[in-house]
């Protein structure tokens, strides 16, 4: 029995002891605040590993003649003084900043017009919703290869405009250099309509019904409602979907590439940003310290944009 009740007193007193260190281990983690660090962790190794890393790695490419085969040599500013030359880099540049010119407005007001209209409750609702919502889905290869087959010069859409005789020759929506970057602008907007079209519906059921009410005492119509109440009230989401689809449209891949076949269209006169990457980057002849150097271009450019773009937003504010 003596020896029973030793051990049992032993036992609790070294249970104690454990945990009493235990707490003092939680004391000190709390102490140093490595609590929020513990949680952050399996995140910021992704961010390290997938981001941070291959900057880095990039960075230091973008200075030297590396290619696929070689290590290469530093080179300084060689790589970005051929870039500035490079005609296809003034073209890339260019095509990528009127799209996100032209995209850019309609991916902040279009998809907030589809949101008001289908904000309502209806026997119809879910149904447009799901429908506008449908090409977000879909493969931007998919989507490419729809309007590719839809924009030939025998398909559906110059098939429509011959039956209407609204034009003597079919229209060469994938031939001629600006109207295939068009057509390419309106498939990227029609894509992401239905994505902007849902952020936009978080947003609107968080306005105060009874400002509508108001506006319709005041004898405001349904203009006047979306321009007065709406508007207002999402003002700050509209900036959200200002910087995304700016980043989105900026560096346009899919839409383009599919379009064009992978040649950048007639003479590359389609190329953008990232399609030069693309083709300076991969292959038995990449020349991986070019490619470098207009990635990092790219990144000043678009960090740039978002800088200017929440500086704006603060004005506004203010």
């Amino acid at each position: 029995m003596t020896l029973s009740l030793q051990r049992g007193t032993s036992l609790k007193r070294a249970g104690r002891d454990r945990l009493s260190r235990r707490r003092g281990s939680v004391l000190a983690t709390h102490r140093w605040g490595l609590t929020p660090w513990l949680f952050l962790l399996p995140g910021l190794t992704v961010i390290v590993l997938m981001v941070l890393v291959p900057f880095a790695n990039t960075l230091g490419l973008s200075f030297t003649d590396s290619t696929l085969l070689r290590q290469g040599e530093f080179v300084g500013w060689d790589n970005f003084r051929r870039m500035f030359a490079d005609e296809r880099f003034t073209t890339a540049l260019l095509n990528s900043t009127l799209y996100t010119v032209c995209v850019v407005p309609c991916m902040v007001v279009l998809p907030l017009i589809l949101a008001t209209l289908v904000s309502s409750a209806g026997r119809l609702t879910g149904f447009f919703r799901t429908t506008m919502y449908l090409p977000v889905v879909m493969s931007p290869v998919v989507v490419g290869l729809i309007w590719t087959t839809m924009l030939d010069k025998r398909g559906l859409v110059n098939a429509l405009f011959s039956t209407l005789h609204a034009v003597a020759e079919p229209v060469p929506f994938l031939t001629d250099r600006w109207l295939l970057l068009f057509s390419a602008m309106f498939v990227t907007v029609w894509t992401g309509l239905g994505y902007y079209m849902v952020i936009y519906l978080a947003a609107l059921a968080n306005i105060d019904r009874s400002l509508y009410d108001a506006a319709a005492m005041d004898g405001a119509g349904a203009v006047r409602s979306f321009l007065a109440v709406t508007v207002p009230g999402v003002r700050s989401t509209m900036t959200l979907i200002a910087v995304l689809s700016s980043v989105a449209a900026f560096r346009v891949f899919g839409e383009v590439y599919v379009l064009t076949g992978g040649t950048g269209g007639v003479g590359g006169g389609d190329l953008t940003m990232t399609m030069l990457i693309q083709r300076e980057g991969t292959g038995l002849q990449a020349r991986t310290g070019y490619a470098g150097a207009i990635s990092l271009v790219m990144f000043v450019i678009l960090g740039a944009l978002l800088l200017a773009q929440l500086a704006l937003q603060r004005k506004r504010s203010s």
